[in-house]
């Protein structure tokens, strides 16, 4: 397999509204970050994703841009984000940037202009569709953020497609000259030096152009389109024609968030021989605590299911294509209050689910608080959430007849605003964020769950992770090795083996509060074993073959 610096990376996810912020506003800004960067370099961090920073209106918290090349006034200036690059350089890190290329935000003037009249040179920027005979929307398809996805426009007497919010307006990707403009930017940046871009919604952007109606589930008034516009007929098209033009002429990392990607297809975007894509954002294991009524319908994580589905994804791209490993991000809560346990168990439960992920063949993405262990946050009210999707939701749920407590508590599970709220880095008011009110409360753990509390404890969760991503980068094993799932059906015990050359990785991960037997399956030989890292004190003599496992314990063993 062709070794590359992305594969080798370790990348930190900064959503920067929430992430430090320098003039008392109550917003993270892009000198907040440059204070931050020491920091990063010091986790052991190569590359930094910056969640969108570009001109917005901010409806969805810079997921709707304005304007491509511009510096949200919040955020600072383009000479900020200038000198952000070259620390960031200097430090012999890299930036890669969100590019949100599905949609723009309406006030983009390219829909500005595109609105106002049939003939207008950036109509086809945009998707339009004349409404049926009686006047209602061209199909039934549903917004992802509740709604028809469709909104009308007064002055063409017709409708454009928003798969997202209104004020979100997708792009017609069909439109050669659309895709030019794109491209154009795409250099701009690159050319600025930037080092790569995770693409939003990227399988969004082909749509099958006939759009029919999808079925609509009972209780619902509209129906997901998503066949319709998920991995879409000319994707890989525009995908290669993109590498082509663009990403080719540059040594850049390249990941595509795509719901709904299963690992074949995952295969044709990131196999090298494609020449698309490094590789994606899949959200098959992001999905098993949905219930059948979806996404706030929370349910139980089955372990053998994640099993499952972190397997196929391992064994399908084994030798063509590349995974990326995450349990958070912006968009998702917090994992050890989703997937661990964030009270009696907080630390152990969290260096858990970072050795689980970490030790896996692919790209690790750390989300800004994981490596201390930030939680959920419990708000009492609706008003303090400001999340799109979040409010949306409450008012979808609302309707539908569940109860004040049942929504909160949905809520205080599944919402976005989980990984939003600011990042704790002391014990000082507003954890140490802003000098102002911060624009989302912090959450009040902050005074015990803090970097300045995890730097200064030898057992923390942060150094913890330092350790981690240590032992990944001294480790080709860790990085190119094959991967081996062993007690396939243990419904507590999730281990794997990882074969490189002459030596194995054996990692073992309690999955809960409970205590236990590991007993190592016939046909895994070793000389000798060395205990790389563990959550618990453990005797390096102890025997392997066959232990009780403490609450949510993690070993990682070398056998050689």
């Amino acid at each position: 397999m062709k070794h590359s610096w992305w594969k080798e990376s370790v990348v930190y996810q900064i959503y920067p509204r929430s992430f430090m912020d320098s003039n008392g506003d109550g917003i993270g800004d892009i000198q907040g970050i440059i204070t931050k960067l020491d920091y990063l370099k010091g986790l052991g961090i190569d590359t930094i994703w910056l969640s969108p920073v570009y001109e917005s209106p901010n409806g969805d918290n810079g997921y709707d841009i304005s304007n491509y090349m511009k510096i949200m006034d919040e955020f600072g200036r383009m000479d900020d984000w200038d000198e952000l690059l070259h620390e960031v350089h200097i430090r012999d890190m890299k930036l890669i940037m969100d590019l949100v290329v599905n949609h723009t935000s309406d006030e983009h003037e390219w829909f500005l202009q595109a609105k106002t009249s049939r003939e207008n040179p950036y109509r086809d920027y945009y998707i339009w569709r004349d409404p049926k005979g009686d006047g209602s929307e061209p199909n039934n398809w549903a917004s992802n953020f509740g709604g028809s996805a469709w909104e009308y426009n007064e002055k063409t007497k017709d409708y454009y497609l928003h798969l997202f919010s209104k004020e979100q307006p997708d792009l017609n990707w069909e439109n050669e000259k659309l895709r030019e403009e794109v491209y154009h930017m795409m250099k701009w940046w690159l050319d600025k030096g930037v080092d790569g871009f995770r693409m939003d919604v990227i399988n969004f952007i082909s749509k099958v152009d006939s759009m029919p109606d999808g079925e609509i589930k009972p209780g619902k008034n509209y129906a997901s389109g998503s066949k319709f516009y998920r991995n879409g007929p000319k994707i890989h098209d525009y995908l290669k024609e993109m590498n082509g033009k663009v990403l080719s002429h540059y040594d850049v990392m390249t990941v595509g968030e795509m719901p709904g990607v299963t690992p074949d297809q995952a295969k044709d975007y990131t196999g090298e021989e494609r020449n698309e894509l490094n590789m994606v954002f899949q959200f098959e294991h992001m999905g098993l605590d949905n219930g059948p009524n979806g996404k706030w319908d929370v349910q139980e994580l089955n372990l053998i299911e994640l099993k499952q589905s972190l397997s196929r994804w391992q064994y399908t791209l084994a030798n063509s294509g590349w995974n990326s490993l995450y349990f958070n991000n912006h968009d998702q809560p917090r994992s050890v209050s989703r997937f661990g346990n964030d009270e009696k168990y907080r630390v152990e439960s969290a260096k858990m689910l970072a050795t689980l992920i970490h030790m896996m063949k692919g790209t690790p993405y750390v989300y800004q608080g994981e490596e201390i262990g930030m939680t959920n946050v419990r708000f009492d009210s609706i008003d303090s959430y400001k999340d799109i999707e979040t409010l949306q939701a409450y008012s979808d749920l609302k309707k539908q007849g569940w109860s004040e407590q049942e929504v909160m508590e949905s809520l205080f599970k599944k919402s976005r605003d989980n990984a939003r709220t600011p990042m704790q880095w002391s014990d000082e008011e507003n954890a140490g964020f802003t000098a102002g009110k911060p624009w989302l409360a912090v959450n009040p753990n902050y005074k015990s769950i803090n970097v300045e509390a995890e730097r200064n404890n030898e057992h923390s969760i942060f150094n913890y992770y330092k350790r981690l991503i240590h032992l990944r980068k001294q480790n080709e094993l860790i990085v190119y090795g094959d991967y081996q799932l062993i007690l396939e059906d243990d419904p507590e015990i999730f281990s794997y083996v990882r074969n490189y050359q002459d030596k194995k990785l054996l990692v073992v991960c309690n999955f809960y509060d409970k205590e236990p037997i590991f007993k190592l399956p016939k046909g895994i030989n070793f000389m000798t074993k060395q205990l790389l890292l563990s959550n618990y004190t453990v005797q390096e003599q102890s025997n392997i073959g066959e232990f009780t496992m403490q609450p949510y314990e993690a070993r990682v063993y070398l056998l050689n």
